[in-house]
C-alpha cells in the first residue's frame, strides 16, 4: 500500500550537483551558451529570410531547424538556470507536464527534420537534374508539416498517460529538468506499459530518422567519390560536418531513450543529457550555417553598411 498517493502540486528539481561555486560556474557557462545559441539561430533565420539567393530548400529547412532550436532550448535552459536558487527548483505539476510535452515534441520533430534534411542533400547531390522538380515548394512544406505531425503523434500519447499517474514520496526529480525516466521513478503505479510505449515511440522516431539519414549520406558519400577532386573536398567537408552533429545528437538520445528500462545512474543520465539539450543546439548553427561560405558572405553583406557607419 502506497502512502501520500496523489498528483502533487509541485515537484522539486535537484539541478546540477556540487558546491555553490561550481553551480555558479555552470550557471555562467550555460547562460553564455544559451545566449549564443539564441543569437546565432536568430541571425540564421533573418539572413536566410532576407537574402533571396538563400531561398532554396536547404536553407528553408535550416531556417526551420533554427526556429526549432530556439524553442527547444527555451523550454529547458531557462528553468535549468533558475535551479541555482532554492525557490527556482520548484516546478508545478502542470508546468512539469508541459515542459515534458514540449521537450519531446520539439526533439521528435527535430529528429524527423534531420532525416528530411539528409534526404534533401541526397536529392541535391545524387539527383541534381531532377532536384528542383522533386524538392519543390509543395514538397518542402509537406515534409516540414509531416515532421511536426510525426513529432506530435509520437509524443502526445505517453505524455497523456504520464499526466494521469499517481505520485508519492518526496516528489524530488533527480535531474535538471522534467524528463521521463526520473519522473516515472516517482510514480506509485506500475509504469511498465508507459515504459514500453515510450520505448516504442522513441525507437520509431529516432531510429527511423537516423536510418534515413545514414542511407542518404551513404549514397551522398558514394556520389562524392565520383565527382572531380577539385569539388570533392568542399562537398566532403560539408557532409562530414553535418554527420558530426548528427552522430553527437543521435548517439546521446539513443543512449537515453531507446532502451526499455532505465537502469543506469541518474548522474550519468544528467551528463549525457547535457549533450542533446545544450551542446548540439550550439553546434547546429555553427556547423550547418556559420561555416557555410554563402551564409558568411550574406552576413558580411548585411553588416557592411553598419560597419562603415561606425568607421566614420
Amino acid at each position: 500500500m502506497y502512502v501520500n498517493q496523489s498528483k502533487p502540486a509541485e515537484f522539486i528539481i535537484l539541478g546540477f550537483p556540487g558546491s555553490l561555486s561550481l553551480q555558479y560556474l555552470c550557471f555562467l557557462l550555460l547562460l553564455i551558451t544559451y545566449l549564443l545559441t539564441l543569437l546565432s539561430n536568430i541571425v540564421i533565420i533573418i539572413i536566410t529570410q532576407i537574402e533571396r539567393n538563400l531561398h532554396t530548400p536547404m536553407y528553408f529547412y535550416l531556417r526551420n531547424l533554427s526556429f526549432l532550436e530556439i524553442c527547444y532550448i527555451s523550454v529547458i535552459v531557462p528553468k535549468i538556470l533558475t535551479t541555482i536558487t532554492p525557490h527556482g527548483r520548484y516546478i508545478s505539476f502542470p508546468g512539469c507536464i508541459m515542459q515534458l510535452f514540449f521537450f519531446f515534441f520539439l526533439a521528435s520533430t527535430e529528429c524527423c527534420l534531420f532525416g528530411v534534411m539528409a534526404y534533401d542533400r541526397y536529392l541535391a547531390i545524387c539527383q541534381p537534374l531532377h532536384y528542383t522538380t522533386l524538392m519543390n515548394n509543395a514538397m518542402c512544406y509537406s515534409l516540414s508539416i509531416g515532421s511536426i505531425v510525426g513529432g506530435f503523434v509520437t509524443t502526445f500519447p505517453h505524455i497523456v498517460l504520464i499526466s494521469q499517474l499517481p505520485f508519492c514520496g518526496d516528489h524530488i526529480i533527480n535531474h535538471f529538468f522534467c524528463d521521463t525516466p526520473p519522473l516515472l521513478q516517482l510514480s506509485c503505479a506500475d509504469t511498465y506499459l508507459i515504459d514500453m510505449l515510450d520505448f516504442v515511440c522513441a525507437s520509431l522516431v529516432i531510429l527511423l530518422s537516423f536510418l534515413v539519414t545514414l542511407i542518404s549520406y551513404f549514397y551522398i558519400l558514394a556520389a562524392v567519390l565520383h565527382i572531380p577532386s577539385k569539388n570533392r573536398r568542399k562537398t566532403f567537408s560539408t557532409c562530414s560536418s553535418h554527420l558530426i552533429v548528427v552522430f553527437v545528437y543521435y548517439s546521446t538520445v539513443i543512449f537515453m531513450y531507446v532502451r526499455p528500462k532505465v537502469s543506469l545512474a541518474f548522474t550519468l543520465n544528467r551528463v549525457v543529457a547535457v549533450f542533446y539539450t545544450v551542446v548540439t543546439p550550439i553546434l547546429n548553427p555553427l556547423i550547418y550555417c556559420l561555416r557555410n561560405k554563402e551564409v558568411k558572405h550574406c552576413i558580411k553583406k548585411q553588416l557592411g553598411p553598419l560597419m562603415n557607419f561606425y568607421r566614420r
